[in-house]
């Protein structure tokens, strides 16, 4: 009888671990690197990168549709009010890129990074360069 109740405990344990790990593996990528100096952490989450960058609403704008002509990505879009912007491009291989620019305060600003339908880390890291470079 025992031996029973260890087998459950066991059986009962090993699911909870595989339950956690798919969980784990459902959630998508996640990575957190540290910023630049004056700037905030960059996550990169299920295909989307997001940082906050010391820089104003508008200084941000321009520095984002500057990396776009620099990248030579294709401008397809862009909508912009007081408070967010959001610019639309595709690259050569016909990925869009979609660039979204948040006012959080005066001199701070969130920044959400997505090429293609599941993200492409590694162009939206280039991105996000060439915009912290033209601040």
């Amino acid at each position: 009888m025992g031996g029973m109740k260890r087998s459950r405990i066991l059986s009962t344990c090993l699911f909870s671990a595989v339950l956690v790990a798919s969980a784990a593996l459902q959630s998508g990528c996640f990575i957190v690197a540290a910023g630049a100096a004056g700037a905030g952490a960059v996550a990169y989450v299920r295909g989307e990168l997001e940082t906050t960058l010391s820089g104003s609403y508008d200084a941000v704008e321009r520095a984002a549709n500057r990396a776009i002509e620099q990248l030579q990505l294709v401008k397809i879009n862009e909508r912009k009010d007081a408070f967010v912007a959001v610019i639309t491009a595709r690259t050569a291989d016909d990925k869009k890129v979609e660039i979204k620019i948040t006012k959080l305060a005066t001199e701070t600003t969130k920044v959400q990074i997505r090429v293609g339908v599941f993200g492409d880390e590694a162009k939206s890291l280039a991105i996000l360069d060439k915009i912290k470079a033209a601040i």
